[in-house]
């Protein structure tokens, strides 16, 4: 349990938190968990001065410590972790592959591409990475792989577009327009500070989902069929996401010293106008439209019918 969180309450919970993940069957010592539990508290929590040693603890209780383990200890090259991962995980990829794909062939390729990823057979300067890594445990194991499953789906589509020569995406009506920004403006600097906060608040499920509809312009259907969800479901959480935004954005403003109406107003700012990388922020853990009519998500904003 991090240090921080070893005074009280706290300190009775480590012990009982470690020994509920399992970790220790990987190999993983209680400091070594330690350290990914301050990792995902310094992300979730940035302003632990703030938090008490009984709410970190609340927090970390709340994850999915068993899975977050098994997770940590597979990035790490763990071989009892990686047999346990692939006894529970490798038919359900090849599932979600074939889900997403529609075909034996590619969902195969999809599948064992990403296996690949998750196991660390790309090294960065010499050091085997792993994408479990960024699994934190807020989620289940199986709906974070699904999500970068389908994120993985979504960026060999977007390749595969790119081979397309120019004159085919002309005759298809494409239209290319560079825009250069102008410099951020004060309020807008606020405006990205409180948007990057809010966005960073969420699920990557959550993201992928945003990113999904509102920046790669994908149907209701079509993110339901990834996610394995009802249409109906889908549309109740852009409902519920496009709402929690705007408040979570508005509070982060009024934080920032900015009157009720100032921020109503700097919601309205054309997200072409302000520096924040909506998409990567959006696709982190798992190039470029904007939200529809370049707003800021406003209340109701995912009230769209998949038609």
């Amino acid at each position: 349990m991090p240090k921080s969180a070893q005074s009280g309450r706290g300190a009775d919970a480590a012990p009982a938190l470690y020994e509920r993940s399992g970790a220790a069957a990987y190999g993983v010592t209680a400091e070594q968990f330690a350290a990914v539990l301050d990792e995902i508290l310094r992300k979730y929590l940035p302003n632990s001065a703030q938090t008490s040693a009984e709410q970190k603890t609340e927090f970390c209780a709340g994850l999915r410590l068993e899975e977050l383990a098994l997770a940590r200890a597979c990035a790490a090259g763990n071989e009892r972790a990686w047999q346990d991962f692939i006894s529970r995980y490798r038919q359900k990829l090849h599932g979600m592959a074939l889900h997403i794909t529609r075909d034996a062939a590619h969902a195969a390729e999809l599948a064992d591409s990403l296996f690949a990823d998750l196991y660390g057979v790309n090294a960065r300067d010499g050091v085997r990475t792993s994408k479990l890594v960024f699994y934190t445990g807020r989620g289940s194991l199986e709906g974070w792989l699904r999500t970068v499953m389908a994120q993985e789906f979504i960026n060999r589509y977007r390749k595969q577009k790119r081979t397309v020569s120019l004159e085919e995406q002309t005759e298809e009506g494409m239209q290319f327009a560079a825009a250069v920004p102008e410099p951020a403006c004060p309020s807008n600097q606020r405006l990205e500070a409180a948007t990057d906060e809010a966005l960073a608040e969420l699920s990557s499920e959550d993201r992928f989902t945003l990113a999904s509809y509102y920046l790669d312009g994908r149907t209701l259907a079509e993110i339901a069929r990834t996610l394995g969800l009802h249409e109906s479901s889908v549309s109740r959480r852009l409902d519920r996401l496009s709402i929690g935004l705007r408040k979570r954005i508005l509070a982060g403003l009024r934080a920032r010293g900015m009157s009720h109406a100032q921020a109503t107003e700097a919601l309205e700012t054309d997200v072409r106008d302000i520096q924040l990388n909506l998409r990567s922020r959006l696709t982190q853990d798992s190039g470029a439209k904007t939200f529809p009519e370049g707003k800021v998500p406003a209340q109701g904003a995912g009230e769209r019918s998949a038609d």
